[in-house]
């Protein structure tokens, strides 16, 4: 009889709004300290996270105006190692326009997910997100979707 071999687990797939991404770099709390459990289960692999293209000129902005230049292409080069990046052209755009929510911001990052066919959208602000397809849950809520 053959041996049956165990699938690995499924890993949750997720976009991080760039408010998430900005508490992990600039270790805002009480934010960072919140969504500690969702950042280990990133760096375990149980979790593998993107961003869209587009929300790296605003993590460099802020980044540079509360921690100057150099951190802040440092905190690009980290995100750039540790997230998959979702690009933003043509069809993510229009696909924005056509969603009822007034952030277009928000829009285009709903619309990423749905292009990448991802499992949740992690933000602080789920009220912004009320509209996604995708479910919006805050970090610290994002394990109690992982497969056990």
């Amino acid at each position: 009889m053959a041996s049956e071999r165990s699938s690995p687990p499924r890993r949750l797939r997720v976009l991080v709004d760039t408010n998430v991404v900005l508490d992990q770099l600039l270790r805002r709390d009480p934010w960072f300290s919140q969504a500690r459990s969702f950042w280990q289960a990133r760096d375990s692999g149980r979790i593998v996270a993107y961003l869209p293209a587009s929300v790296l000129t605003d993590i460099y902005y802020i980044g540079r105006k509360e921690v100057g230049h150099e951190q802040a292409r440092a905190g690009i080069a980290r995100c750039l190692r540790e997230f998959g990046v979702i690009p933003v052209h043509r069809a993510v755009l229009d696909a924005a326009l056509a969603l009822p929510g007034t952030d277009f911001e928000d829009n285009v990052q709903i619309a990423c997910a749905q292009l990448a066919r991802l499992d949740l959208i992690v933000t602080r602000n789920t009220r912004d997100f009320r509209h996604s397809p995708i479910a919006a849950v805050e970090p610290a809520a994002v394990t109690g979707h992982l497969m056990p």
